[in-house]
């Protein structure tokens, strides 16, 4: 299963590596070559269909839980001062998403969603220090019933060109439900209440829509 953010880019791919291996087979004569072509083409083919795939994940709903919204790898667990929308102490949990990760984003908790702003940026590493306030980035804060007001922010990489965000204010969501996806390579910022417990390790390997980060 393919997520439809990819659906254009699939297509498109798909036809230029037709293209390409018709054209080596009709007018280039060395055998090595043209089968050197039809390896690299689908391996790109296969590369771009991975970086696509949407999983169906086994997310049951609990407002006391915070899941994880991507799948990845958490590289910062910190209290932070989150001056954007809380203007105050928050703690932050940040997971790295690598070209091979699934690349959907989904709900961390329900809720209503009472901000969701985006806001053009540059494309520093996803693991950049500065990327959470210079990067391509959208913030998106939920009203949970019991964290009250949780914030993520989905932040561009090196690699990734366009953040795709489902969120838009007065929508009520449902956790683990697609929130918008990031294409090629990125960062999830989330934002919990200071005595949130939290429920990961640094370095801890997470899959979206499954794994607990918090609970309250």
């Amino acid at each position: 299963m393919f997520h439809k953010e990819g659906y254009t880019i699939i297509t498109v791919s798909f036809i230029i590596i037709a293209l390409i291996n018709i054209l080596s087979t009709n007018y280039i004569d060395n055998e090595f070559v043209i089968k050197s072509i039809g390896i690299v083409t689908i391996i790109t083919l296969v590369l771009i269909l991975q970086f696509f795939r949407n999983p169906k994940r086994n997310t049951i709903p609990n407002d006391g839980l915070i899941i994880s919204p991507v799948d990845g790898k958490v590289v910062a667990i910190e209290k932070v001062y989150e001056k954007e929308y809380f203007k105050d102490e928050r703690i932050q949990i940040s997971i790295f998403m690598s070209p091979i990760n699934v690349h959907v984003t989904r709900y961390a908790t329900s809720g209503t969603i009472k901000f969701s702003k985006y806001h053009p940026g540059k494309y520093l590493v996803a693991w950049h220090p500065k990327s959470s306030e210079k990067n391509e980035r959208t913030t998106v804060v939920i009203d949970n019933i019991n964290f009250g007001e949780v914030l993520y922010r989905q932040i561009a990489g090196a690699l990734a060109r366009r953040i795709v965000n489902y969120a838009k204010v007065g929508d009520d969501v449902v956790q683990g439900n697609d929130a918008g996806f990031i294409k090629f390579g990125s960062r999830v910022d989330l934002f919990l209440p200071l005595d949130s417990k939290i429920r990961v390790d640094l370095n801890q390997i997470v899959k979206g829509g499954e794994d607990n980060i918090a609970e309250r």
